[in-house]
């Protein structure tokens, strides 16, 4: 595939990150996106589908369908991220109503259908809950061997929960679900890379960052402080960082609240980033499964390192990663590709 435009296939629940990860992938020229997949998660559904066409739009991004997915995990009730993410996901910003409508089929089989197009090609996303992706796998057990690769963002590994003590957010949401991919995925000849806290936190995004973004995308641009008063709206030239400033404005607001400071963990570009490029991170293979009925533990992601369990690995789990590259290659593409929706 070298050289080649790479099929890739999202799966998000967008979410101030997940916006930032799919602005990654616009502006990623090797990548041909065939779909984006909306998953019950940090908002409704439908407001993610929303979220997903509305974005697709203001880039002005053609060609991309869009899914909707489950409304509710497999099991358990619907769990959402307003007070982390906005009453509609994406913080302060506000997009203009999509004039798109979403697919005629639902997400799973949308995974089915980007699969089947591209067996042994396809590299597969998903940052949010894995609802859609255990029911795609339900519908077609052969997608393992049909995925090129693999990236997940969720769990925690040697690291807390934040969402409860030991539980990371997407996984918390449908602990099922993701027992069930981890499961279908043991055995697969490749793994899937899986982006816990541990690593995913040391992606902190700072207003210096977020600063050097607008000047890489030709966007006058006010710096967001902490000083600044709450809901303050981008005055952004560029309408792309115009929105990604409202947008991270409330995510540094929230990581302030919880005392992690006036910045932001972009978790999920990092899974954007690592899909195109696995070198960007360092892992470890193991065995990995999800607590499902630990009354404190629910949601709870064990990694098997010492292999006490007997199984084989079905993980390759990041564990070291260099946030200065990541940040060059994010604000070079992303920077580059708000540069070339202009001003206004």
């Amino acid at each position: 595939m070298t050289g080649a435009r790479r099929p890739v296939f999202v799966d998000v629940d967008t979410g101030v990150d997940d916006a930032m990860a799919l602005v990654y992938l616009f502006g990623s020229p090797e990548v041909d996106l065939l779909g984006i997949a909306s998953t019950a998660g940090n908002v409704g559904v439908h407001q993610v589908c929303e979220n997903n066409r509305a974005l697709l739009e203001l880039c002005g991004v053609t060609g991309v369908p869009v899914s909707t997915g489950s409304p509710t995990p497999l099991r358990a009730p619907l769990r959402t991220a307003e007070d982390t993410h906005g009453p509609r996901g994406l913080g302060y910003a506000r997009l203009p109503a999509a004039t798109t409508a979403p697919t005629d089929h639902d997400a799973a089989e949308a995974w089915i259908r980007a699969a089947h197009a591209h067996p042994g090609e396809l590299i597969g996303i998903a940052t949010g809950p894995l609802t859609n992706l255990a029911l795609a796998l339900r519908a077609e057990p052969a997608l393992p061997r049909l995925l090129h690769r693999l990236v997940i963002m969720g769990g925690a590994f040697d690291y807390r929960g934040n969402t409860t003590p030991v539980a990371e957010w997407n996984v918390s949401v449908d602990p099922e679900s993701t027992a069930e991919v981890f499961a279908g995925w043991t055995g697969a000849p490749t793994l899937p890379i899986v982006l816990g806290l541990n690593l995913t936190e040391n992606i902190a995004l700072t207003p210096v960052l977020l600063g050097e973004l607008a000047t890489a995308a030709g966007s006058t641009s006010l710096p967001l402080s902490l000083r600044d008063e709450r809901g303050t709206p981008s005055t952004a030239s560029n309408p792309l960082i115009r929105v990604l400033e409202d947008a991270m404005r409330f995510y540094f607001e929230f990581h302030h609240d919880q005392d992690e400071g006036y910045l932001a963990h972009l978790h999920d570009p990092l899974a954007a980033a690592v899909a195109l490029d696995p070198t960007l991170v360092r892992y470890r293979e193991a065995p990995v499964d999800v607590e499902l009925t630990g009354t404190l533990t629910r949601g709870m992601t064990i990694a098997d390192w010492s292999r006490r369990w007997g199984r084989e690995p079905n993980a390759l789990i990041g564990v070291e990663v260099d946030p200065v590259v990541f940040f060059d290659r994010f604000i070079a593409r992303v920077g580059a590709f708000a540069k070339g929706l202009g001003h206004s």
